[in-house]
C-alpha cells in the first residue's frame, strides 16, 4: 500500500509540473510542508509530511472559491478540467 502512495504521490506531481501550474509559497512547520500552487483561477494546497510523502493531502479551490476535497490524482484531474471547461 505505502508503494501504491508513493507511486501516486510521484504522478501527482508529474502531472503538475506537466500542465504547468506555479508554486507561489513553500512553508515548512513541525516537519509538514505546505505548497501552493496555482493555475490561473485552480488554486491546489498540498501538505506533505517530511518523512512520508506519500501521505499528503490535497485541497483544492475552484473559480469561485470553493473547496474541493481531492483524495486521489483522477480527484485532482476532475476538479482540474472541471474548473478549465467554466472559463470562457
Amino acid at each position: 500500500m505505502a508503494k501504491l502512495r508513493a507511486s501516486l504521490h510521484s504522478r501527482v506531481h508529474k502531472w503538475i509540473d506537466k500542465v504547468g501550474f506555479s508554486l507561489n509559497s513553500q512553508s515548512s512547520k513541525n516537519n509538514v510542508t505546505t505548497k501552493h500552487y496555482f493555475f490561473e483561477t485552480f488554486n491546489l494546497i498540498e501538505k506533505e509530511k517530511q518523512d512520508d510523502p506519500a501521505k499528503s493531502k490535497y485541497l483544492c479551490f475552484d473559480v469561485y472559491g470553493e473547496k474541493i476535497p481531492v483524495r486521489s490524482l483522477l480527484d485532482l484531474q476532475s476538479a482540474f478540467f472541471d474548473n478549465l471547461s467554466k472559463l470562457k
